[in-house]
């Protein structure tokens, strides 16, 4: 069974669970899980899947209880709402009262759900947390803090508080419009070519493009586009937050101005991709050196392609050198970059930065300043 296979029979016993308010039977759950009534398969066989399941989502920490009837001689399965959704986040004003209450609609009939109520000083001791891991100079460790603060930025007034004593506010990131996602989709299912400014990831700069839409996925907290760039000549994903001015081709509205090609799966174009494979640049053929196989440094050279007649070197093909060289850093020396030069560079000077962390050095300016 793969590990997709494994994770869709996870969500669907999740969501089985979660839609009833009172323990349920092996029997009424499979009838809400579809693995759990394949065809072939003896009960026993079924039930032993359902326990492994059940067990490996406990060790994950879903409080899943089994709940004895009749006297013992049947067990049940419950999950309750207000023990695995996180609670609501509000923020209360001086008079006592909410300042702005949650942003999400209870929609879903989330009664259960406890409201976690967050005091000015407690919002003002959480930014002044997250300024104070920012400085510590650590890259990673700045991206960890920043996402944090995005995320609880969604209902908590972050931006309603002084900024003072090198306090920041974050803000969350820009999420893509419904215009853009209505018009992606009428051209996807028209097959008609999109127009739009994007904001290259490599440069900062607005570039119009052209691009013949293959599919939208969703990756990293992120919506994607995937299409050929009809200037580039190339297959490109496109962040949907990036967009603007999106434009469906008008002539001739019932026909079509391209054809997918067969081999194209959007499933495996978008699976377990890495951050440096998004980006908008050229793909740029990186040959790196495994001075260890084994941990992570095993588990990152199967994401490569291998090197004939050299067996600890693999081929990678990042957008983004800078992402790309953090990653390699990340591995601790077990991996070395051998070519193209810049992105060598582009690793020296991460690793200089880190050194200069700790021991109080001048941190480089990035590669563009060193080529100067």
């Amino acid at each position: 069974m793969s590990h997709g296979a494994k994770v869709q029979r996870w969500m669907d016993l999740l969501a089985a669970l979660l839609v009833h308010n009172f323990a349920v039977t092996f029997e009424e759950l499979a009838k809400e899980v579809p693995a759990y009534l394949e065809s072939g398969k003896s009960r026993a066989s079924l039930m032993r899947m359902f326990e492994r399941d059940k067990d490996e989502l406990r060790s994950y920490g879903v409080p899943i209880e089994t709940v004895s009837l009749d006297d013992g001689d049947v067990s049940a399965y419950r999950l309750r709402v207000r023990d695995f959704y996180l609670p609501y986040l509000q923020a209360i004003a001086p008079s006592g009262k909410p300042a702005r209450g949650p942003r999400h609609v209870d929609r879903y009939g989330y009664r259960a759900l406890r409201t976690l109520e967050l005091e000015a000083d407690e919002l003002a001791a959480i930014l002044a947390a997250a300024a104070r891991v920012r400085a510590l100079g650590d890259p990673l460790l700045a991206l960890d803090a920043e996402s944090a603060m995005r995320k609880l930025s969604v209902d908590l007034p972050f931006d309603e508080i002084s900024e003072t004593d090198g306090i920041t506010f974050i803000p969350p990131r820009a999420t893509a419009t419904e215009e853009v996602f209505e018009r992606l989709g009428d051209a996807l299912a028209r097959r008609k070519c999109v127009s739009f400014d994007y904001r290259a990831m490599s440069t900062g700069q607005n570039e119009r493009r052209k691009v013949e839409p293959y599919g939208l996925f969703f990756i990293g907290a992120h919506w994607y586009f995937a299409g050929r760039d009809r200037t580039r000549g190339e297959l490109r994903n496109f962040r949907l937050n990036r967009m603007a001015a999106v434009a469906v081709n008008s002539a001739k509205p019932a026909t079509a101005d391209y054809t997918i090609p067969a081999d194209f799966n959007l499933r495996e174009h978008a699976r377990s991709r890495e951050a440096w494979e998004l980006g908008d640049g050229t793909a740029l053929e990186a040959v790196v050196e495994f001075r260890v196989h084994s941990g992570a440094a095993e588990a990152a050279a199967r994401l490569g392609e291998p090197v004939e007649g050299f067996a600890e070197r693999r081929v990678f093909r990042p957008r983004r050198l800078d992402v790309f060289a953090r990653w390699l850093l990340s591995l601790q020396g077990d991996v070395v970059p051998l070519s193209p030069p810049e992105l060598v560079e582009a690793y020296r000077l991460q690793i200089r930065d880190t050194l200069a962390i700790y021991t109080g050095g001048r941190k480089s300016a990035g590669p563009a300043e060193a080529h100067a």
